[in-house]
């Protein structure tokens, strides 16, 4: 966290987080305005959880929640009656800050000058020119030079990184750019190992400047919003970014908020989640520590990132009360939202195997709605019929995986199908009604498992097909639905899924070498010891292997 002074009553910040609470108190901060919507980034605490850890200091805090890049006059307006109300020093806080002093300096024109304004802001290491042309109502302000470059990549994780090294591999000379405002890069896929205990949290995360190609310009900014017809997009501060094609790979948002009550439990009172790296490691000291009651998992309804992610942390659960000998004193329930136990049902069979030999309960068609920690109770909707009743249970944990979406810049924009993902034709990645846009991974509407080695096969692909339409052709490579899912079944053994479209399999190594419709020790070490440095050390520079595109 950066604490940075405006002026003797007002501060702002990036995101903070409980332990920063009392360095705030230190500073005399009595209220402070949240500005930043829950669920942005996977190691980002709730509102919720700042509210509570605010308590004991007799500090305020306010819920502005402003999507970056939207800052609307209506939000500046509340933000300016809630400032006047509130008692100083105030801290507002969102992802970088600048949303929060987007919303101050807006709400100050009245009462400050412009040059104040931007000055201010700009020794403060914040750029207002973006909304200079709000602040006098005069467009002519805004009429600056727009950089311009050949591809430009939204989303710095697996799918944005590796499409941009596959990019380079092929054309070192390509000016590309990647937006993203985050500083660090997380490999997502070792959070299920972290929960069971095998892996170290700090394994599975490296700062961004040490995983973006050098070549590539990194523009640490959020999308505010996409002008297709005029190959543009908009960072916050409303700057314009001109390309020639654009490259959608932002990820999905976690929305923890859809569980009424999860976000003020998480972390405590036995309530955790794999799906978020700061809460990783409480679901292996709950595991370790449980002798005894009922271990609740669940499952939110499709897509989701991983959907085998749910059930694997049952496994490795359920794998280490075996081993203490404290299973027998420990019922085990998932409640899945959907109605089967996995979308593939060559992997089922081996999978049932594991549920017996655990003694799990399975209910299908539930979907957790609510939580209450303090009291250990869940409830879940029966989707059976158009309204089932509500079913009521206790815990002593429960392993929960929020809905999922895709993030709200990309919900509100026009590349979007129905439901809110980006739509692509499902083969060549292109946009459906934009050709000189392609999207990969978690964001996209093709009907494949959203997971990091989908977003291996993809990159390459969609990099192959990006230059093949910068050159005016159409001989587009081929995605077949590639996604692969190690189920975790027990330590020491996984169960490799690996399909495509309508479930059909393709496994990436004979059968006598690995059956991956069994649990098998060579699987799990290709999760445990040869995935990481793949994907470190060969997805993310660009090195293809076992994913070559075809056409």
């Amino acid at each position: 966290m950066q604490l940075k002074q405006v002026n003797t009553e007002f501060w702002v910040a990036d995101q903070i987080t409980t332990q920063d609470i009392e360095l705030i108190a230190a500073r005399g901060i009595k209220t402070i305005f949240c500005n930043r919507p829950d669920g942005e980034g996977p190691d980002q605490p709730n509102v919720a959880e700042i509210e509570q850890a605010l308590q004991p200091y007799g500090i305020q805090i306010q819920y502005l929640p402003v999507v970056s890049g939207k800052v609307t006059d209506e939000q500046a307006e509340e933000f300016k009656h809630l400032y006047l109300q509130a008692q100083k020093p105030l801290l507002a806080y969102c992802r970088s800050g600048t949303r929060s002093i987007t919303l101050w300096a807006l709400s100050q024109v009245t009462d400050q000058t412009l040059e104040q304004m931007l000055l201010t802001a700009r020794t403060l290491g914040y750029d207002l020119q973006g909304v200079i042309p709000r602040i006098l109502k005069q467009s002519a302000h805004a009429q600056e030079h727009i950089p311009k470059l050949s591809v430009v990549i939204v989303g710095g994780g697996a799918a944005g990184i590796s499409v941009a090294s596959s990019l380079l591999s092929r054309q070192p000379n390509l000016d590309i750019a990647i937006i993203d405002p985050a500083e660090v890069h997380y490999y997502q896929p070792g959070w299920t190992m972290v929960g069971g205990g095998i892996f170290k949290p700090e394994k599975t995360v490296r700062t961004m400047a040490s995983l973006i190609p050098k070549q590539v310009q990194w523009i640490k900014a959020a999308v505010a919003a996409f002008d297709p017809d005029n190959k543009q997009v908009l960072l916050e501060g409303c700057k314009p970014l001109n390309y020639e094609v654009l490259v959608v790979c932002p990820g999905l948002k976690l929305n923890w908020h859809g569980i009424e009550g999860l976000v003020e439990t998480l972390g405590k009172n036995g309530v955790t989640s794999n799906y978020r790296y700061d809460l990783a490691p409480y679901t292996w000291q709950l595991v370790r520590e449980m002798k005894r009651g009922k271990a609740v998992f669940t499952q939110p309804p499709m897509p989701i990132k991983c959907a085998g992610a749910p059930q694997k942390a049952m496994y490795l659960s359920a794998d280490h009360w075996q081993k203490q000998s404290v299973l027998k004193d420990i019922q085990i329930d998932f409640y899945n939202t959907g109605a089967a136990l996995f979308g593939v049902p060559a992997y089922v069979p081996a999978l049932m195997e594991y549920v017996k030999r655990y003694n799990a309960h399975l209910h299908f068609n539930h979907q957790l709605i609510k939580v209450d920690g303090r009291q250990k109770r869940a409830w879940f909707k029966q989707l059976n019929g158009e309204s089932g009743p509500i079913i009521e249970t206790d815990f002593d944990m429960i392993h929960v995986v929020p809905p999922q979406q895709a993030p709200d810049f990309i919900r509100a924009s026009n590349l979007v199908d129905q439901a809110g993902w980006v739509s692509v034709d499902q083969h060549t990645l292109q946009h459906t009604q934009y050709p000189h846009i392609f999207a990969l991974g978690d964001v996209m509407n093709a009907p494949n498992a959203k997971t990091a080695a989908a977003a291996r096969k993809q990159a390459p692909i969609v990099a192959v097909n990006v230059l093949e339409y910068l050159q005016g052709g159409a001989n587009f490579a081929q995605y077949d639905g590639y996604g692969s899912c190690p189920l975790t079944v027990e330590r020491g053994k996984i169960v490799l899924a690996e399909f495509g479209y309508g479930g059909k399999l393709l496994p990436s190594f004979p059968k006598w070498l690995l059956n991956g419709e069994q649990p098998t020790r060579l699987a799990w070490l290709l999760k445990e010891q040869i995935l990481p440095p793949m994907y470190w050390d060969g997805m993310l520079k660009g090195h293809e292997w076992l994913v070559k595109p075809k056409r």
